[in-house]
Parts: C-alpha cells; sequence; structure tokens
C-alpha cells in the first residue's frame, strides 16, 4: 500500500483516459515518430520503397559491372599495345651510326639474354641504312650452349648478308657460351681487368644416397628403360652411366673447340691449357689470341668503325610479357599436371 502524502495519489482518485484521449495522444506520437500505420494505405507504400530500393540497388550493382568490364577493358588494351610496341631507337635509322646489342647476365632460353631476342635486335640492327657496324656488348658468365650456337650461327649468316663489320666489347666477363657466342665477330675488343675464357662444359647436381642410408630414407623410383633416372640426385650411378655421361660433355666440348678455332683462326696461339676450362684476364687473352684488342663501346664505335654516335637496338622483356609468360606457364602447368597425374608420369 502507498502511503497517499508521499506524493502519489491512490487508485481511486487517478485518471483514466478515455478513448478520445488515447486517439488523440497516437496521433501525436505518429507527427512526432512519423509511424507509417498512422497514414491510410501505409502498406502500399513501404512496399513501394522496398521495390525503389532494390530497383536502385540493381542498378548500382550494374553500373558496377559495367566499370569493371570497362577497367578490365582498359587493362587488356593497355598490354596489348605493349606486347605489340617494341623498343626502337630515338634517332634516326638513315644517319650514320654504330648500332649496339646487349648480352648481359646467363645466357638462356628464359632470361633476356636469349637467342630469340638478341637474333631479332641484330637484325633489325644491321637492316637499318645507316648502320655503320654492329657492336655486341658482352657482359655473361656464360650459360645454354645451344642459345649460344644459335647466335653464333646468326651473326655469321648476317655477316655474309649485309657485309657490315661485327665486334665485341667485353666488359667484366665473357666466359663460357658468352665467348661461344664472342668468337663469331669480326674482332674482339675487351679491358685489361676483364675475364676471358672458360672454355669448357660442364653438368653438374648432388647426390643425397649415403645421406639417405644413414637416415633409412628408402628411395622408390620406378622407370620404363633402365637409364631413365640415371640423373636422379637420390639413386647411385653406375660407372656406365658416368662413362656415358662424360663422352656426352666430351663431345660437346669439342663442338666449343671447333667453333673457336674457326672463328679466331690463326689468332689463336694454342696451348695445353687454352680449352682445359680456365679463363684469362683480358691483357693474357690478347697475348693468346682469344681477343684482339683493348676497347669500349665509344672508342670501338669512333675509331674502328668509324661511327660514333651508338644507338642501342637491345631488345628488353617488358612487363606485360613477363606476366602473361607467368600466367600461362601457371596455366600450362596446371594442365600438365592434370593430364599426368592419374598415369603417374614425373
Amino acid at each position: 500500500m502507498t502511503d497517499p502524502q508521499a506524493g502519489e495519489k491512490p487508485e481511486s482518485e487517478q485518471k483514466v483516459a478515455t478513448p478520445s484521449e488515447k486517439t488523440s495522444s497516437d496521433a501525436m506520437k505518429s507527427e512526432v515518430f512519423g509511424d507509417p500505420k498512422a497514414a491510410p494505405g501505409w502498406e502500399r507504400a513501404t512496399l513501394e520503397k522496398l521495390a525503389f530500393a532494390h530497383l536502385e540497388e540493381q542498378r548500382n550493382a550494374r553500373r558496377w559491372r559495367i566499370g569493371l568490364r570497362l577497367a578490365w577493358l582498359g587493362v587488356f588494351s593497355l598490354i596489348a599495345w605493349v606486347l605489340l610496341s617494341r623498343a626502337t631507337p630515338h634517332a634516326d635509322p638513315s644517319a650514320p651510326h654504330t648500332a649496339l646489342v646487349e648480352i648481359r647476365g646467363e645466357i638462356s632460353a628464359d632470361a633476356e639474354a636469349r637467342a630469340e631476342f638478341i637474333n631479332a635486335a641484330m637484325r633489325v640492327a644491321l637492316e637499318d641504312k645507316g648502320s655503320r657496324g654492329l657492336i655486341l656488348l658482352i657482359d655473361s658468365p656464360g650459360g645454354s650452349p645451344v642459345q649460344a650456337g644459335i647466335i653464333n650461327d646468326e651473326i655469321a649468316r648476317l655477316k655474309g648478308l649485309h657485309q657490315k663489320p661485327i665486334h665485341v666489347v667485353v666488359e667484366d666477363t665473357c666466359a663460357s657460351a658468352a665467348y661461344y657466342v664472342a668468337v663469331a665477330a669480326d674482332r674482339i675488343h675487351v679491358d685489361k681487368a676483364s675475364v676471358v675464357g672458360s672454355i669448357g662444359v660442364l653438368m653438374d647436381g648432388f647426390g643425397f644416397t649415403g645421406v639417405m642410408e644413414k637416415l633409412g630414407i628408402e628411395r622408390r623410383l620406378m622407370t620404363a628403360g633402365e637409364n631413365k633416372g640415371f640423373l636422379d640426385p637420390f639413386s647411385p650411378q653406375t660407372p656406365a652411366q658416368k662413362a656415358y655421361t662424360q663422352t656426352l660433355l666430351n663431345q660437346i666440348h669439342q663442338q666449343f673447340i671447333a667453333v673457336v678455332k674457326k672463328g679466331r683462326g690463326q689468332r689463336l696461339k694454342e696451348t695445353p691449357e687454352m680449352f682445359s676450362g680456365l679463363f684469362w684476364s683480358g691483357q693474357q687473352a690478347i697475348e693468346m689470341g682469344l681477343a684482339d684488342a683493348y676497347g669500349t663501346v665509344d672508342s670501338v664505335a669512333r675509331d674502328v668503325i668509324g661511327a660514333a654516335e651508338v644507338v642501342d637496338y637491345t631488345r628488353h622483356e617488358n612487363v606485360a610479357e613477363r606476366l602473361f609468360k607467368r600466367f600461362g606457364a601457371a596455366i600450362g602447368e596446371g594442365a600438365v599436371r592434370a593430364i599426368r597425374q592419374p598415369a603417374g608420369i614425373r
């Protein structure tokens, strides 16, 4: 029970709201809070709002899809333009000049120093009417004998076709497959501290059979053909397999020696160590007939070829080509894996 003196009226004295007062109170709340039920036909209005909101959402989604497609179209158009465009000399090809093509880094089918790029650049350089000669600027430790052989053959062909001099200028290194390329030129120019030579062939790898035995690991390799897995690092090599590999290397080495002798001719002062795989300084290379003289790109262009202006024709792999190569390689690898997996072929 509530004490009347506490400020609260007893129940008998509390006022009860009439129906008219309740209606006016609801109307006031509708005005303040915007109750949709206060107006007639509120259900229809609500459905219309929902329908319009859904349509607007569809329009926005459509706009995003169109914008995304346009963006991708722009990206692919840019990539196509970059792929189709090729680096061209920033000089008048009809004006007298010395053409330059660089061979840097490992010579490999997957590198910028590959036959595809180098041969294409040499062809363009020598076809230009203004080019008086070509300089191959080499700074490479070597690489693939196949790629080097393709470049060597193309140099010989282009010399006969265009009757223009082709010179090699060595920066730091011209060794192994890089020297295989260089000997096809008319003359080889070096710095006295350049590294030249390494006329030899190698095949390297690792063997883990002893480690596996100590760890108790068994290698389960099944092949069709007794020599199919003889380069497997987890399997032992037989004496016959080692002899076969050595015969193969010796044959490639003799091919290398024949190319060097053909390219250098009577200039070689052959010694027992010349074809042993050793390398020499630029000064020693000149003394041995492996190189002809000291020189730089500028000095050879000015004093030997007779056209001081140098125009670079080197072709470089652009970003788009690298992206497409990686994307294509990933797709191809996945496809090959999917094809081979059921048969267990590797």
